[in-house]
């Protein structure tokens, strides 16, 4: 195999690229997430938890609590944003259909050791915004409330229960859990199925437009031509999942093991394309392949994110600073997936050229 003649051919279809819109608007999303990335982690951490907004403005509940003095009243009381009304039910209740309280919560005499389970009873009004606000609010009260009488009663369990517990420095908004979890493995992910995308159709093109006669009458034979447009494709994966690391480090955002992290992200990608470039083989027609490869993506994501262990997981496992053994075993495994998916376009390239 001549290298000049495949590094040609990949410039080649890197000039061309600048005429794939839907690339490039693919492109370009990904450049406005990494570039507004603090703006949006804002906003999409506030849509499943608007207590992260509490650093950023000031709002103030009214809340109707009655019952007896609980554990519960002192964390309202100690709560910023809640401000507390202790009085009966009924009236609690008729200023809450009156809008002059956001929530009723009413707190049944208990007693920790009592073998009755502690029911608490939450009033608010029915498809309101604020509801759902108060509700998330009083839900992280409710919750340390329920610690500490299972930690009460943890005598009466018969098995110990399973710890979980996030890394130190997590933040309990929701930042670390959707930047980590979310945003990183998002932004380096789409690259790959850009680039899947793009070989498909670079591929496909050549049998549309019928100009592989025009290029087999020189010297660049079909291995060639189809590892040209592989390598260019390929190389935009590091390209591209570099510039959003380095976009997301100026919004502030601690990224570690970045080699570690292209590597695995470059790998992966390579798996996706070689599948789209075996796919775009085999139907020699763009609308079919893209729709081949749209359904067999599809499912493989759905098989990777329901493993334990899989490159999204690890990507943010390396990019919170976390490196572990098996890292380096899922690495190892998609670099044998990696070889037989190369070793097949082979054949089918030379079964391409064979019959052409």
């Amino acid at each position: 195999m001549n290298l000049n003649h495949v590094w040609n051919i990949a410039r080649k279809d890197f000039s061309g690229i600048s005429q794939e819109k839907t690339i490039l608007f693919a492109i370009l999303l990904q450049l406005f997430i990494a570039l507004f990335s603090s703006f949006l982690m804002v906003g999409l951490t506030a849509m499943y938890n608007p207590e992260s907004l509490d650093d950023y403005g000031r709002v103030y509940y009214r809340v109707g609590y009655c019952g007896e003095d609980s554990p519960v009243l002192i964390r309202l009381n100690t709560d910023k944003t809640i401000i507390p009304f202790s009085m009966d039910l009924s009236t609690a209740v008729a200023a809450l259909k009156e809008r002059k309280l956001a929530a009723v919560l009413y707190v049944p005499k208990g007693h920790p050791d009592e073998q009755e389970p502690f029911s608490v009873t939450m009033y608010t009004l029915k498809n309101d915004i604020q509801a759902a606000l108060i509700e998330m609010k009083l839900k992280e009260i409710l919750l340390a409330e329920e610690k500490e009488l299972r930690q009460a009663r943890i005598s009466r369990l018969s098995e110990i229960p399973v710890s979980a517990a996030f890394p130190p420095g997590a933040s309990k908004t929701g930042f670390y859990e959707f930047i980590y979890g979310v945003l990183i493995p998002l932004l380096l992910f789409m690259p790959a199925f850009i680039s899947a995308a793009l070989i498909i159709d670079l591929i496909t093109e050549e049998y549309e437009q019928q100009t592989l006669d025009t290029i087999r009458s020189t010297p660049v034979t079909m291995k060639e031509l189809i590892a040209g447009k592989l390598l260019v494709t390929l190389l935009l994966v590091p390209a591209q999942a570099g510039m959003w690391l380095i976009l997301l480090l100026l919004n502030g955002v601690f990224i570690s093991h970045m080699v570690e992290i292209l590597i695995l992200v470059t790998a992966g990608s390579a798996v996706l394309i070689l599948m789209g470039a075996i796919i775009a083989l085999h139907y020699a027609d763009r609308t079919k392949a893209q729709f081949i490869f749209s359904m067999v993506a599809v499912i493989i994501m759905l098989g990777i994110v329901s493993v334990p262990y899989n490159p999204l997981h690890i990507v943010a496992q390396l990019a919170s600073g976390t490196i572990l053994l098996y890292h380096g075993m899922i690495f190892l495994v998609i670099l044998c997936v990696i070889i037989l998916l190369t070793s097949l376009v082979i054949r089918m390239t030379d079964a391409r050229e064979t019959v052409s």
